[in-house]
């Protein structure tokens, strides 16, 4: 400690002044002899005090920092820890749900195309007859018009130019409610909507899909979808209840591994 050597140079001090004044008691009475021995020995013991608080106040650091070693420092750590491995796990969910949404957007293009494809087909093939009056609700170019529509809201959502697939969708299924396409647009509506991330009206959405199309093909991604916008909106009780529902209804669907991979993952936080 740093505090010894001044202690022996102090206790050195004394003694060589004690020798100096009992060498000198000529020049001194024994009153004033006394009288500068006692200041001394008074500036002797505040110096020792004053050392010996600073001995008491480096302890206490010492203690402190040992108990933050050995006790709260290492909780932090472990929290942050624990916490690392959360966002490592949403990580790996995003990234999935990115690549099945890819995946999905890709299938619903070749759909989409070979749909077109086989009416021109039909089109072309179909002989040549003499023109005969019909309502104008089901002439060909009617639904013609929605396939191209709903082709374009979809290469929105597929160069990611999410607020104008969003756009896109509401205008499609304003202007063809009855469309077959209406269950796709209402899914690619609800997919826009969680990319602009507004959570709860792509839920509403999706709710939509499923709701009123139980039967559709798209349901199955749609219950996902809600999933996924309920964990941003740290409804994890309510994410795990709509993955369990989906797997159970639906255990076939292309997207359940998926699911059940997220599902495990929100298991795992405690």
């Amino acid at each position: 400690m740093q505090w010894v050597p001044r202690i022996l140079a102090i206790n050195l001090a004394i003694g060589l002044l004690v020798v100096s004044l009992v060498s000198h008691a000529a020049l001194f009475d024994d009153k004033e002899a006394r009288k500068k021995i006692l200041d001394v020995e008074a500036q002797s013991q505040a110096g020792i005090a004053d050392l010996k608080k600073s001995q008491a106040a480096i302890e206490k650091r010492l203690a402190a920092i040992e108990a933050v070693i050995h006790g709260q420092g290492l909780a932090d750590m472990q929290n942050q820890i624990e916490s690392l491995k959360q966002e490592v796990a949403q990580l790996r969910g995003d990234l999935e749900l990115a690549s099945h949404n890819l995946d999905a957007a890709q299938q619903r293009q070749k759909d989409l195309y070979a749909d077109t494809d086989t009416r021109l087909r039909r089109i072309e093939s179909a002989p040549v007859q003499a023109p005969v009056e019909a309502p104008a609700a089901t002439q060909p170019v009617v639904e013609e018009k929605d396939v191209k529509a709903f082709a374009e809201a979809d290469a929105l959502t597929r160069a990611a130019k999410h607020k104008e697939a969003f756009a896109a969708y509401d205008a499609f299924l304003k202007d063809y409610p009855t469309s077959k396409f209406v269950p796709d647009a209402l899914y690619g509506m609800g997919y826009a909507q969680f990319a602009l991330k507004n959570y709860k009206s792509s839920i509403a959405t999706q709710q939509k899909l499923i709701d009123g199309h139980a039967d559709h093909p798209r349901v199955p991604e749609a219950m996902y979808s809600v999933a996924n916008s309920q964990i941003q909106l740290g409804q994890v009780t309510n994410a795990k209840k709509t993955l369990k529902e989906l797997i159970a209804k639906h255990p076939n669907a292309d997207v359940v591994p998926t699911a059940q991979k997220r599902l495990k993952a929100l298991e795992a936080l405690k």
